[in-house]
């Protein structure tokens, strides 16, 4: 186990990889018409996790991707995928949809939700609230109970995930029984000290500063509760949370910020921080992905269920 004394070295596994892989590892702040559609590409990495069935719909003009599992599954679970509100694609992070679908034994919907700058904020959100409605009013189609709904995503998606179970909230329900954030990015312009300290790994606060301008149409977001969430007046009444960090993320505060003021408002909250890892780990498939994978799995397995053990708060190897 590590604490926090010692949760932002990095890993020597991931140095090595860096140093192996100098264009994967390079931030990305070129936001050019020719790099954001290389960053939207429809296809990610050979998949690694053969599922039993993977099928492309829409809900009305919102691409979503369905993964399913053999057997009955334990939930379904709406996820967005990440890239800074500006890159990515269901394709690209079809890795990701892939192993919470096998980790978890859920039905996976991944959701092509409209990017920046084309679409700036609101309307990545819009999508993600509307394929997340739909979830929770067509679960039976899957063979599920409604309330058996979790939202989840990486980064961007993260915020997207909280966001979401905000304005559901506010709306007055029906609320997603879970949320899964990982390293997501959840403070607008707002500095923490890790992004100060791990600025340029795998991301930047340039790169980032790119993408929020994108995101926000270059509005003042900041006290917006569905673009920055951890400005929210209050976070009570939210879905229980599971939030995944990397001890090494320029994210890393601003989630664990979030994870504090879940707790402090009355939310069940399990925070996992892996140390010596950057963010992206678990895009890239890194050694720890494999470890957080399971651990995000047995979560959703426990809260489609019904209420688990009391929530937790450690760091990770």
């Amino acid at each position: 186990m590590s604490g926090p004394s010692d949760e932002g070295v990095l890993d020597p596994w991931v140095v090595e990889w860096m140093a192996a892989n100098p264009e994967r590892a390079r931030p990305l702040e070129d936001l050019s018409p020719e790099i954001l559609e290389l960053a939207r590409g429809p296809v990610g990495f050979p998949p690694t996790r053969e599922l039993a069935d993977i099928t492309d719909e829409k809900v009305g003009d919102i691409p979503i991707r369905i993964y399913r599992n053999e057997g009955d599954p334990t939930g379904l679970v709406v996820y967005f995928h990440g890239g800074g509100f500006v890159i990515g694609s269901i394709g690209l992070m079809d890795n990701v949809a892939r192993e919470l679908a096998h980790s978890s034994n859920a039905v996976v919907v991944s959701v092509g939700y409209r990017l920046a700058p084309e679409h700036p904020y609101p309307a990545g959100l819009d999508d993600c609230e509307s394929v997340t409605r739909w979830a929770m009013a067509n679960a039976s189609r899957f063979g599920l109970p409604t309330p058996a709904v979790a939202v989840a995503g990486e980064s961007a998606g993260g915020n997207l995930a909280a966001a979401v179970s905000l304005r559901l909230r506010d709306a007055g329900g029906p609320l997603p029984v879970g949320q899964v954030l990982i390293y997501p990015a959840l403070a607008g312009t707002l500095t923490h000290p890790s992004a100060v300290e791990f600025d340029g790994l795998i991301i930047s606060r340039a790169g980032g500063a790119q993408y929020w301008a994108a995101y926000s149409g270059k509005q003042d977001l900041d006290r917006d509760p569905y673009a920055a969430p951890l400005h929210a007046a209050s976070l009570a009444g939210l879905p229980r949370a599971l939030v995944i960090l990397g001890g090494c993320d320029l994210l890393r505060d601003e989630g664990r910020a979030y994870a504090e003021r879940l707790r402090d408002d009355g939310v069940d909250v399990d925070d996992v921080c892996y140390a010596g890892q950057p963010h992206g780990f678990i895009n890239f498939d890194f050694p720890a992905a494999a470890v957080a994978h399971e651990c995000v799995g047995a979560w959703l397995r426990r809260i489609f269920v019904g209420p688990g053990a009391g929530a937790t708060s450690h760091h990770a190897t």
